[in-house]
């Protein structure tokens, strides 16, 4: 049975700014499950594969049993964390024997991001690994969501209508 949606949330805290973003988003769209990234040894991509026995690959089986993928990040340096960076060239992986299948079962699902910084801000072009790959591995690109919390360390009133909206 495939559930609708999954957040890949890859940050240096677990409980900071983007989390309370993902908290309001599973208060207004109960049906999304949260994978902290934090929570799993999943070491860098390499052509040995000297790190095929960490968690990728035990995250990615559950991944694919979701319709939707949602990448959540904060923008660090103009860019997504290293923690999700590094899940995201592991994805490399599925594309090598003996993971070839779970990565073909990506195809048809959907994808998008959600981004989280400290003002209505980003760099044009942040969005383009994740459109490109989306591309490449035959998934629907659903766009950006960037948000931001104000002083307070609440949702401005014009990102949570846009949160409410995201994905239908």
């Amino acid at each position: 049975m495939e559930h609708k949606t999954v957040v890949i949330f890859g940050s240096s805290r677990s409980f900071g700014n983007t989390r309370k973003v993902l908290d309001k988003l599973v208060e207004l769209k109960n049906d999304i499950d949260i994978i902290d990234l934090n929570a799993y040894n999943i070491g860098y991509f390499d052509y040995e594969f000297k790190n095929k026995d960490d968690d990728f690959i035990k995250v990615m089986e559950k991944v694919i049993t979701y319709n939707t993928i949602i990448f959540a990040t904060p923008i660090y340096w103009y860019t997504m964390s290293a923690q999700l960076k590094t899940f995201f060239d592991r994805i490399s992986d599925l594309l090598f024997e003996g993971n070839k299948e779970i990565g073909r079962k990506l195809r048809g699902k959907q994808m998008g991001v959600i981004s989280c910084g400290s003002d209505a801000v980003y760099i044009e072009g942040f969005e383009m690994p994740f459109k490109e790959s989306a591309n490449y591995l035959g998934m629907t690109y659903l766009g950006h969501l960037h948000t931001w919390l104000k002083e307070d360390l609440t949702l401005e009133s014009n990102v949570f209508n846009n949160l409410k909206h995201f994905m239908g």
